[in-house]
Order: structure tokens, then sequence, then C-alpha cells
């Protein structure tokens, strides 16, 4: 997004297409000083940037008062962006752990950022598997298709992509194609694993990431998150991210790969009445955030149970 832009210049409102749990809808926002806010539906109205995995907000209070005058949120939210992790703005934190794997050397990952049983599933998995950076033609479409199509449950859920025809896979996954790397992993000239390999600036960060059931003995995942790492230091990216931390055996397999939870500041800034009674009431992040973690992923365990069984 362009920055630099006239402070005073009247904030626009937007639509632009996304995928929200794998289904095609409009985000609204607004457009202030160049930069892009998307704004939440529901009782308390949040705004936040709508690619704030790749930009900072720039000046803050001008973003604030612009918002508070035209009263279309109740909150305003933002980050502070690895590496500047430590707090530097007077509003009201809390903390994001996020998945961060500095990176100088793929050979100083390989020796000092993972275990020796890790070194070990992937020097299995170089045996089997073929890495390589690839390009967005038709036939990776279709694979990457047929990967999804593989099975209507992932990870303990209903899969997002499940059913999706090639053409729709092609729609709604080469939009940011400008700022993607494509690593492939094959058996032969079978797509079984691919991982999208975004570009954020400072840092690289996953995107997809996904790869065949029927070849998880592979270590697929692994090797991908492996090619990723050699990628980014061929091409100077100090650190590769992988989202949030997350619970169980998804931050199991991060730190295995060597990723470390890393704590970066989240700013909650109310704009209305609502927004602060909402700050108050500890309800600015929705109601889920008051449900002990404990408590979640025991309904996780259920649920992951309960489709496993309709699968049976």
């Amino acid at each position: 997004m362009p920055t630099g832009t006239n402070a005073n210049a009247r904030p626009e409102s937007f639509t632009v297409p996304t995928l929200i749990k794998g289904r095609p809808t409009e985000l609204h926002g607004l457009r202030v000083n160049g930069q892009a806010y998307q704004i939440s539906r529901g009782i308390v109205k949040t705004a936040r940037l709508l690619e704030e995995w790749y930009e900072d907000v720039e000046r803050p209070d001008e973003i604030i008062d612009a918002m508070r005058r035209e009263r279309v949120a109740d909150i305003l939210t933002f980050v502070q962006r690895w590496p500047d992790v430590s707090p530097r703005y007077p509003f009201y934190r809390e903390f994001e752990q996020w998945a961060v794997l500095p990176i100088t050397t793929y050979d100083a990952w390989w020796n000092n950022d993972i275990s020796g049983r890790t070194r070990g599933m992937l020097r299995k998995s170089q045996k089997s598997l073929d890495l390589r950076v690839v390009e967005w033609t038709d036939e990776f479409v279709n694979g990457i298709t047929a990967i999804f199509n593989e099975t209507p449950i992932r990870q303990g859920r209903p899969f997002w992509h499940y059913g999706k025809s090639a053409e729709v896979v092609r729609e709604q996954f080469s939009r940011y194609l400008h700022r993607e790397t494509l690593i492939g992993a094959y058996v032969g000239d079978q797509l079984v694993g691919f991982i999208m390999l975004a570009h954020a600036g400072r840092f690289a960060l996953t995107g997809q990431i996904l790869s065949l059931i029927s070849h998880r003995d592979k270590s697929t995942n692994n090797a991908l998150i492996a090619k990723a790492v050699e990628v980014c230091a061929e091409r100077g990216f100090p650190a590769l991210i992988y989202l949030h931390w997350g619970t169980g055996a998804f931050s199991e397999f991060k730190r295995r790969c060597g990723f470390q939870r890393t704590e970066v500041p989240r700013y909650y800034v109310p704009l209305t009445f609502t927004g602060r009674c909402a700050l108050a009431s500890r309800l600015h992040d929705g109601y889920r955030s008051l449900v002990p973690v404990s408590l979640q992923e025991r309904v996780k365990d259920l649920r992951r149970a309960w489709y496993e069984r309709g699968q049976a």
C-alpha cells in the first residue's frame, strides 16, 4: 500500500473479494492515508489492516483520529510485526504468539535449530521426494486440486477447500502470486505436497502448506519447510514465520522444525463508547477469548473424535 499520502485526505470506503473459511466473500473497509483497513461485522466492529502480516500501521495517531471522525468502527487493533517486538506505543496491548524461525544459512538451521530425530526424518524424505520451486501452471493447479480433494476432513474438522474444481482453485489462489514463491514436493510426476511461500518484506511467511495424507510416511510437510528455509536463506530473508504458534500437535510440529514461540505486541484502541465498554469487559477479541485454552482444546478433541467416527 502507498504511504506518505495527504493526512487530511478524506478516507474512502471499499470492498474487496476474499476467502473466509474457504468461501468467497467480500470484506468491507476504509482506506486511510493510503492504507486499507478491514472492518469486521457484528455488535462490536473492529478495524485492522487488511494485510497486517505484510505492512505496518503508518502514523497510528492519524489513523485513530480519522476513524473516530468516520465512526465506522468501535476498536482499532494493530500489531508490531517482527522483529520490532519491543512495545513502543502507549495504547492498551496484549501479546500474540508468533511462530518465528530466524534464518542465517541453511546449514546453520540444519545443524543447530532442529533435532537429530528431525534430521533423520528429512534424510529419509529426501530419498523419496523431489522438492523444487515451481511455476503456476495447469499441471500445478491440478495437483493442488487433487490434494484438496483427497479427504473432506483435515485436522479434525471439515476441510474448507474440499470439493473445489481446478477452475475455482485457479481463480481463488492466483490473486497473490506476485508476492509468492511456489514450492512443490513430488513423487515421480505426482505432486504430493506444496507450500505457497509469501514475501512479507522483512520476513517470509507460510501461506498454504498441505500434503497428501496417503504420503504422510514421507514427512512431506517437514521436507517442504526444509526447502522453504533453503529458499529463504538463498534470497536473504532473515526469518520464516509460520503464522501463530497454536497449540497441541501443530505447535509441536513447528517446534521440531526449529520455529520459536515469539511474543509480539498487539494494540487495541477504543474509538467509541461501545469500544470502550467492550475493552473494559474483555470482549474486544470476541467471546471465544473468554474460554480457557484447556476447554478449547477439549472441545477440539471431541470434535475430532466426532468427525473421525463419521468417516469410519
